[in-house]
């Protein structure tokens, strides 16, 4: 489990073919490699991942996570190639502070950013997501986009906007968004079993 509270903004050093429909992606972070355990999850851009190798390279610390094809198919790890900045948060651990909400890194879908609107201090981002995910987004509810734990500020149909402080825009990749690009979505758990629930009546 995660907070949605990004930590650090890794760096994909590079991109491995392996066995047909496995990647190998190695990432250059800040986290020291003696304290990431293999096979010690790892949130990146919202997708949690299995540490597999750790290391350095350049004076950083770098880990390698697989990435087998439903991953590459339904969110944007398919499409990260040597040079894209992801976000990274260590797993939650008991006693953490739980400053976002909780997040399993599992990726629900992808949303398209549809509108940028930068204010004073600020960006106002507008989403659209797929159709069947709109019931579980909820105004003043929680989401995480490429693994940062928002708020809703509006919701329309099958879109939705979400405001984004300084802060945020300077120590996340949300602040280089720009319409069209996807963005890895996952609704809030408590929403998804509150829907469940009402469906099992």
């Amino acid at each position: 489990m995660f907070t949605g509270l990004v930590t650090d903004v890794g760096e994909v050093l590079s991109v491995e073919e392996r066995a047909e429909g496995l990647r190998q992606l190695t990432i250059a972070c800040i986290f020291d490699p003696a304290t990431i355990a293999i096979g010690a999850s790892i949130c990146c851009a919202g997708v949690c991942m299995t540490a597999v190798a750790t290391g350095t390279s350049g004076g950083r610390g770098t880990f390698c996570v697989d990435a087998a094809a439903e991953t590459l198919r339904l969110t944007t790890v398919g499409r990260w190639r040597k040079g894209t900045r992801v976000n990274l948060e260590r797993s939650l651990k008991i006693g953490d502070e739980l400053g976002g909400h909780l997040v399993s890194g599992h990726v629900d879908g992808l949303a398209e950013l549809i509108a940028r609107e930068d204010l004073t201090d600020m960006a106002k981002l507008t989403l659209r997501v797929p159709k069947p995910l709109a019931r579980f987004i909820a105004q003043k509810g929680s989401v995480a986009l490429d693994g940062v734990s928002l708020t809703v500020n509006e919701v329309n149909d099958d879109t939705f906007s979400v405001l984004i402080i300084p802060h945020t825009l300077a120590v996340t990749t949300l602040g280089a968004l720009k319409p069209g690009d996807s963005i890895n979505l996952e609704v809030d758990v408590m929403a998804r079993y509150a829907a469940r629930l009402m469906e099992a009546r």
